[in-house]
């Protein structure tokens, strides 16, 4: 070969070694271009003539090359990663024999030349003997096949010899077409582009894990932070509580010291205090003697003054017992005797044509109770504020009233012939009050607590009472003491009722049931079971024959005297009944309700007939008048209302 030929290759060579070096030192995705010297002109192409094989020098300055930047690269890092950016080679190419090459102008071809020559290095050492030791540490790559010629045209593209490669092109299809070309010059060359592509799609994946994985790690950096504040937020707090709780601490002891101070003191007030009740009943039993003494006195004063005045006016004779000045008990009638409403016959009152008349604040407190006169149209009504008063109907004009108890009153009776008056109330007391002296005449304190209700015997001679003490009490009104006391109800006694001409109270109690009694043995004749809670009133018929009770649970019963059954429920709402009312005919019952309303049913079929609403508060009592013609309602508003 011409030696300055060989030169030129020298040269050639050592530039492309330039390259390789600055590119394993250099980042390998930099966008640098490689700077290649031109190879001048070969103005004698004798020269190239006498070479006997062109392509064969070439080959063996590409294999010292190669064999050179290996040695250099085991002295590096074993894993350094080689990374280059493919270039596109854009070329079109017709081969004859005798034909010239052409080449496409414009068209910029960007091989790096540095990795053909990597690929020529590894094929070179395939071949080659190497220790085990060496195969382990070499990486393995999957090669793309590429023939010799396409490499060197490659190369002399990008070098800009165009010259030389004519004559390449022309002396190689030369040598083809005569099959002077061994296998050696036509094997293919490895080509690490495809791996390199490969390796840049892991790294891609790679760096989309690595910001998946610093979005879960932010998001976790959030929760640890939230945690870590509601950590000290509650810790905060249970610093707090146990401040808090030291402190009530020391209040409790120094509490507990302030009271162990006035124990002393409460103790002594005690005593004072149990001394001056026992002052206060030595007093009352002081008292007591004197008033019997002053009574037996002004008794004996009267009785000078009758016999004085016997001379002079005669006695004026009365028919009731209670003027008689002899004091002998009163008898039960022995024999019952005939009721006249069994013969009688009323046509029954039409609950539709009842409507809102009239409306009166008579009290200041909630009226609880209220009667009609048996005889006239005379109205009683008691109330919470301690007082009784009579109105005249239907104009309610204030004809009396009455003050004495020392708490509300609860019930209210007349008597049979409409001369006196009785109530009772939560004082523990009943009174009897006479209209002629217009004063109370007796009052009765036997009962222990608070008396709900009082009924006339229909004699006039006898007064029924029944209280919280779980008792009902009969009185005898000759002698103005307790004849008899009916126990057995283990509840407070709420109502009671005689059974019209007969000897046969009824009552109603909170313990559910409500019971009959003999006044005569002051035995129960027959309890009634049935209600789910405490009974709250209890009203008898004209006839007798047929009892009615209502309870909390504003449940109406009806029950046959005779037959002890029975009879029918009436279901009135949710809210509680307080009092109950039968009309003559018995056909027509009258509800109390606490919902404020006054509710009229029929006993025979037990439909609701008729709802009356105009009370702004619960209806405490309710009567019918004795001809039926009006209905009497009085209630917790401080009023009382006439229905007619």
């Amino acid at each position: 070969m011409d030696p300055a030929l060989e030169e030129r290759y020298a040269e050639e060579v050592q530039v492309v070694d330039q390259v390789e070096l600055s590119d394993d030192e250099s980042d390998l995705d930099s966008n640098d271009k490689y700077q290649y010297e031109q190879v001048p002109d070969i103005e004698d192409d004798s020269d190239l003539e006498k070479d006997e094989d062109l392509a064969t020098a070439l080959m063996a300055v590409a294999m010292k090359s190669s064999k050179e930047k290996g040695f250099r690269k085991d002295r590096k890092a074993p894993s350094k990663t080689l990374k280059t950016k493919p270039s596109k080679v854009s070329s079109e190419s017709k081969y004859s024999e005798g034909s010239e090459y052409k080449e496409e102008e414009g068209q910029d071809f960007k091989q790096d030349e540095s990795d053909d020559m990597i690929s020529e290095s590894k094929l070179h050492k395939e071949g080659t003997e190497s220790s085990p030791a060496d195969d382990k540490n070499q990486p393995v790559t999957q090669v793309r096949p590429a023939v010799m010629d396409d490499f060197f045209r490659k190369f002399l593209i990008k070098v800009g010899m165009k010259k030389t490669l004519d004559s390449f092109n022309t002396e190689w299809y030369e040598l083809s077409s005569k099959g002077k070309l061994s296998a050696d010059y036509t094997s293919p060359v490895p080509d690490i582009y495809l791996r390199n592509q490969e390796l840049d799609d892991n790294v891609h994946i790679m760096n989309e894990k690595v910001i998946k994985m610093q979005e879960i790690a932010a998001k976790a950096q959030g929760t640890w932070d939230k945690f870590r504040k509601e950590r000290d937020f509650h810790r905060m707090h249970h610093k707090r509580v146990v401040i808090e709780k030291n402190k009530l601490v020391t209040d409790l002891r120094r509490l507990q010291k302030h009271f162990d101070k006035y124990e002393p003191t409460l103790n002594e007030l005690k005593k004072k205090y149990e001394t001056a009740m026992k002052d206060k009943m030595l007093i009352r039993l002081d008292r007591d003697k004197l008033k019997a003494k002053v009574s037996a006195l002004e008794e004996q004063i009267k009785i000078l003054n009758n016999e004085n005045s016997k001379e002079k006016e005669p006695a004026i004779p009365t028919k009731s017992i209670l003027n008689q000045t002899q004091k002998r008990a009163a008898k039960l009638p022995v024999e019952n005797p005939p009721n006249p409403f069994e013969e009688l016959e009323f046509d029954a009152p039409k609950a539709e044509n009842y409507n809102l008349k009239k409306t009166f604040r008579g009290h200041l407190n909630s009226v609880s109770g209220s009667v009609f006169h048996p005889k006239k149209p005379v109205l009683a009504t008691v109330s919470d504020d301690e007082t009784w008063k009579l109105w005249s109907v239907p104009n309610c004009e204030l004809i009396m009233s009455g003050e004495g108890h020392t708490d509300w009153l609860s019930g209210v009776d007349f008597h049979p012939h409409g001369t006196h008056l009785a109530t009772s109330g939560g004082d523990q007391t009943v009174k009897l009050w006479e209209f002629k002296t217009s004063s109370c005449i007796q009052t009765f304190t036997e009962h222990t607590q608070a008396v709900w209700g009082t009924a006339f015997h229909y004699t006039g001679d006898f007064l029924a009472s029944c209280s919280m003490d779980h008792t009902s009490r009969l009185w005898d009104l000759s002698t103005m003491k307790c004849k008899t006391t009916f126990r057995g109800h283990v509840d407070s006694v709420n109502a009671i009722a005689w059974q019209p001409y007969t000897n046969n109270l009824c009552s109603a109690s909170g313990d559910k049931t409500v019971s009959i009694w003999d006044a005569r043995s002051s035995l129960c004749v027959q309890t009634f079971y049935g209600h789910l809670n405490a009974c709250n009133h209890v009203a008898v018929t004209k006839k007798g024959d047929m009892l009615a009770s209502c309870d909390a649970d504003g449940m109406i019963k009806l029950w046959d005297v005779r037959m002890v059954a029975e009879i029918g429920t009436i279901e009135s709402g949710y809210y509680p009944i307080n009092q109950i009312c039968l009309d003559r005919t018995g056909t027509r019952l009258a509800a109390a309700s606490d919902d404020g309303s006054i509710k009229i049913f029929d006993t025979q079929s037990q439909e609701l007939l008729q709802t009356l609403k105009g009370h702004d508060d619960a209806v405490q009592t309710v009567h019918f008048d004795p001809t039926d013609n009006m209905l009497i309602s009085g209630s917790s508003d401080c009023t009382f209302r006439i229905w007619s």
